[in-house]
Parts: structure tokens; sequence; C-alpha cells
């Protein structure tokens, strides 16, 4: 199964060339880098790094992931991670191998299960982060542990999800609507570390976690009460 690593990226020059470097390619046929209206140089380094870039200037992360997502109409899977560093690629091969087992249809990493890197996250964003895990238990009775965007996923399951969160609500999103139409959803264990440099836009800032937070707890919400 032919497998597209999907990176979404807003300013990650220090970075990304590590990130896609380090994805293994015996696992990963193509690597698509999607930058956001990055100020800096992200772009032409991950093209030099050997990834294909797709320009999406309408800010958003799920904005970023659906541009990416188009342009892998080659891929039997897609898979998700920052271009940050905090995740290792390496472990995208435990990630797809549900998948390619028949064993599931989206696979999500769990930093919870893996382990978490001293002062990787913090305190306030963990705690978002279990509160929607929680709701999800509660709400959809699927037993996950973490909500994060290292994840893999059939395309064609994706494409029939019809996604249209264009903002940070997008894995939440993807999480309630593959529950919804009962669909199997396996976690594995991912490690999860401090980001390789640059400043993260979700827990590096109050603002940008009390944004992420509220979209996804309003899509977990709003989804189940559909």
């Amino acid at each position: 199964m032919k497998v597209v690593a999907i990176i979404p990226a807003l300013n990650e020059a220090a970075t990304i060339a590590n990130v896609v470097q380090a994805i293994p390619r015996s696992v990963v046929h193509r690597i698509v880098v999607v930058d956001n209206g990055s100020a800096d140089d992200t772009a032409g380094i991950a093209r030099n790094a050997g990834a294909d870039v797709v320009l999406e200037p309408r800010r958003g992360y799920g904005n970023a992931c659906r541009a990416g997502t188009e342009a892998a109409l080659d891929a039997d899977i897609v898979v998700f991670l920052d271009g940050d560093g905090s995740f290792d690629p390496a472990q995208i091969g435990a990630l797809v191998e549900p998948i390619i087992a028949d064993r599931a249809e989206l696979v999500l990493g769990s930093r919870e299960l893996g382990g978490m890197a001293r002062n990787a996250m913090p305190p306030h964003q963990r705690f978002g982060n279990r509160l929607v895990a929680l709701l999800l238990r509660l709400l959809y009775g699927i037993h996950v542990t973490d909500v994060g965007p290292f994840r893999a996923i059939r395309r064609a399951t994706l494409q029939a999800l019809d996604m249209r969160e264009p903002t940070y609500g997008w894995p939440t999103e993807m999480i309630v609507k593959v529950a919804r139409r009962k669909l199997p959803i396996v976690e594995v264990p991912t490690s999860y570390g401090a980001r390789l440099g640059g400043e993260s836009k979700v827990g590096g800032t109050i603002r940008g976690s009390v944004l992420a937070g509220y979209h996804m707890l309003v899509l977990t919400l709003k989804h189940a009460w559909r």
C-alpha cells in the first residue's frame, strides 16, 4: 500500500529539513509539506530536503491538512505529523501497520501511552487533551487516550468523511466522524519530545492553547448532539 506523509507547516524553517530527512523512505513513498503561509523559507528548505511542497495561503491547520490530502491522490494511506520535530518519524511504520493488516481505518499515535519528554507539553494543553479524550469515551464510546496530530488513515476513508474544519479542530473532527461511522480506531504508543526549534502555535501561547481547546471541545459536542 502506498503511504504518503503530509506535514502542515507554518514558519518551520529551523526544523522542517530534519523532519523530512528522518522519515523512513522504506515505509513512506512520498512526503508532502504544506506551507501554510510561512514568512520564512519553510517551503524552499522542505523542497531541498526531498519533499513535494504545496502552498496553502489560507491560514488554518485544517486548511493545510486538506490541501495536503488533495495533493496525495496517489496514496492508499496518509500519515499526518507536525513539522517541528516533536514526533519521531521512525514510528510511522508502527502507525500504518494496523491499517495494512486491516485492523483499523484510523490509527492514532498516543503520547500518553508512548511517553512525553519533560516540559514537552504545558500542563494546560495536556489537561485539555485529556478532557477531550474523556468526552470521546463518554459520548462516542471510543477508548482513546490522546487526540494528537500524529496519525494515519486510509485515504478513501478520509475522503468519505467530508472534512470541513479549517482550524486545529481537524484532528478531533476526524476522530468523531470515524467513530460515528463505527469504523475501527486503534491507538499505538508514540513518543513526544520538545520541538527542535521555532515557536509552538498551540502550546507556545495561552491564546493558541485556548483556541485549539475551544475548537476541539465544540466539535466533540456538536457531532455528539447530531
